[in-house]
C-alpha cells in the first residue's frame, strides 16, 4: 500500500475521532457557547494518531480555547481513542489582520460562559426575536409521570393563554425538562396564533437588559418591550435574587401583563417560597397561579427518551442497552442524553454495533464514579444526617415518626438511587421483609408528588447523594 494512500485513510480516522468529540462536547455545553467556540474549530492529526492540532482564526480565540476547554477536549480525545494523544493548537495560516474577528473583553459580555458583544445593535429591544428553539415542541417531549402534570398545564396554557394557571411556575432540578416545556409552550402558541408576541428568556438576560437600560437611558423603549409581550417565557428565577431593581422592574412587568391578560411561565430550581433573597411581594405573585414540579423520569421514560432521541440522530438504540443505560443514569434527561451521545460517538469511532458491552465501555468513568459514591450505607448515613437521627435507627426496631418517617425516605432512595432488589434493600435495613420496602417506596413516591416540602427534601438529599 503506498503513503499516499496509508496517509488518505489516517485523515478519514482523525477527522472521524474529531467529529465524534464534537458530538460529545455538543452535548455537554449550552448551545450558544458550543456555536461559538467550538463548531469554527478545525483540526489535523498527525499520520501515527500521536498528536492532533486544532486551528484556531485568531489570538484571541486560541487563548481562550486553550484555557477554557482544551483540558477537557483532551479528556474526550484520549476516551475515544483509548491512548493518550498530544492536544496541541495553532492559529490559522495567512491570517490577515484587517480579516481577524475583533476581541472582546468578559466586561462586554454578561460573564465569561456566554461572551456576548455589548452593541445596542445585538440588543433584543432593538427589533423583536422571539429566541424560540423550534425542535423544542410538545410532539418531541417524552411524557411520563415525572412530567404529566406540567405538560398538562403547559398545553393549556399554550391553547388557551391568558386564562387559567397565570402564571404557570415550574420547578425542578437540573435537565429534566422544564426549558423544553417552556419552548413548547411558545412555539404552539405560535402555531395556533402566529402574530403572537412571544418572548423566551434566561433570567440572567432580563437582568442583563435592566443594567443596559439604566446605562443607555431608555427605560421607556424596556418598558415598552416587555409589557407588550402576549406571553413572557422567563427561565431560572432565582438568578433575580439580591437584585433589587431588576426585581422592581420584574415586578412591574408581571403586573402590566397579568393586567393585560397576557401569560407568564417561569421556571426555578426550586418552588416560590424555597426562593432565596426574593422580595415577599414578588413570590406571592410567583406563587398566586399554578406550581408545578417535574421529577426525575421514572425507568420507563428514561427509557422511551433514550430510543426516540436514538432514532432522531439516526441511530438505533436496541431495548436491552436502552434498559441497561436508564438504570445506571438515572438523574436527569440532559445527563441521559450526554451517555447516549457519548455511546454513538463511541460506536461510530470504533466501528462498532451498539450493546451493552460498547455501552459499559463508553460509559466507564460514569459507571464507576456512581457505584462509587451511591450505596444504600452512604443512603442511609446521607438521610440520617439530614433528619438528625442515629445511623442505628435505620435497621433498628424503633417505631416512633421521628425515626420511622427518615427510614422509610432512606428506603425509597435506596430503591430509586441504587440497582438493589427490594429483599436486598430489606436486609440492609434490620432485615425487614420486601414489602415493607415496597410499602415505603410507594408511600414516599405518592406523598412527593402532592406534598412540597418533602419534594424540596428528596431533591436536596438526592443532589447530596450524587456530589
Amino acid at each position: 500500500m503506498s503513503m499516499s494512500v496509508i496517509s488518505s485513510e489516517a485523515n478519514d480516522a482523525g477527522q472521524a475521532l474529531w467529529q465524534s468529540c464534537m458530538d460529545l462536547l455538543a452535548q455537554e455545553l449550552p448551545e450558544q457557547q458550543f456555536n461559538t467556540w467550538i463548531k469554527p474549530l478545525q483540526a489535523t492529526i498527525s499520520d501515527d494518531f500521536s498528536k492532533l492540532t486544532i486551528v484556531v482564526i485568531n489570538r484571541f480565540k486560541l487563548d481562550w480555547i486553550r484555557a477554557q476547554y482544551a483540558s477537557r477536549i483532551s479528556v474526550l480525545l484520549n476516551q475515544l481513542y483509548g491512548q493518550p494523544i498530544q492536544l496541541d493548537f495553532a492559529l490559522l495560516a495567512k491570517e490577515a489582520p484587517s480579516k481577524a474577528l475583533p476581541v472582546r473583553t468578559a466586561f462586554e459580555s454578561e460573564d465569561f460562559s456566554n461572551l456576548q458583544p455589548s452593541s445596542a445593535n445585538d440588543s433584543p429591544l432593538n427589533g423583536f426575536k422571539n429566541k424560540l428553539n423550534s425542535a423544542l415542541c410538545f410532539d418531541t417531549l417524552v411524557e411520563g409521570t415525572a412530567n404529566r402534570m406540567a405538560r398538562a398545564a403547559a398545553m393549556h396554557v399554550a391553547n388557551v393563554p391568558g386564562q387559567l394557571y397565570n402564571p404557570l411556575f415550574i420547578y425542578g432540578g437540573v435537565g429534566l425538562g422544564k426549558t423544553h416545556l417552556m419552548h413548547a409552550v411558545g412555539n404552539q402558541l405560535l402555531l395556533n396564533r402566529p402574530d403572537a408576541k412571544v418572548l423566551y428568556i434566561h433570567a440572567e438576560q432580563f437582568v442583563s437588559d435592566v443594567v443596559k437600560a439604566y446605562q443607555r437611558k431608555t427605560f421607556d423603549e424596556f418598558k415598552h418591550h416587555y409589557h407588550s409581550l402576549d406571553l413572557l417565557l422567563i427561565d431560572d428565577v432565582q438568578f433575580f435574587a439580591n437584585k433589587d431593581r431588576t426585581q422592581e422592574e420584574f415586578f412591574n412587568a408581571f403586573e402590566a401583563l397579568l393586567a393585560k391578560k397576557s401569560h407568564i411561565v417561569m421556571t426555578s430550581d426550586t418552588y416560590p417560597k424555597g426562593l432565596a433573597d426574593i422580595h415577599e411581594r414578588l413570590v406571592s405573585r410567583f406563587d398566586s397561579g399554578l406550581t408545578v414540579a417535574i421529577e426525575p423520569p421514572e425507568l420507563e421514560m428514561r427509557v422511551a427518551i433514550l430510543i426516540n432521541k436514538s432514532r432522531s440522530e439516526g441511530a438505533e438504540m436496541p431495548e436491552e442497552v436502552a434498559f441497561f443505560v436508564a438504570k445506571n443514569v438515572r438523574s436527569n434527561v440532559r445527563e441521559l442524553e450526554g451517555a447516549l451521545r457519548k455511546i454513538l460517538a463511541y460506536s461510530r469511532f470504533n466501528q462498532k454495533e451498539v450493546s451493552i458491552q460498547l455501552a459499559r465501555d463508553a460509559l466507564r468513568d460514569l459507571l464507576s464514579i456512581q457505584n462509587r459514591q451511591i450505596s444504600v450505607e452512604n443512603i442511609q448515613k446521607t438521610v440520617a444526617d439530614y433528619y438528625k437521627i442515629k445511623v442505628a435507627d435505620m435497621y433498628s426496631k424503633k417505631r416512633p415518626a421521628s425515626i420511622a418517617r427518615p427510614r422509610q425516605i432512606a428506603m425509597y432512595l435506596a430503591k430509586e438511587l441504587t440497582q438493589k432488589s427490594l429483599p436486598e434493600i430489606g436486609e440492609l435495613f434490620g432485615g425487614r421483609d420486601h414489602t415493607t420496602v415496597l410499602h415505603a417506596v410507594r408511600k414516599i413516591g405518592a406523598e412527593r408528588q402532592t406534598v412540597t416540602e418533602l419534594n424540596q427534601q428528596l431533591h436536596v438529599l438526592e443532589q447530596t447523594l450524587k456530589g
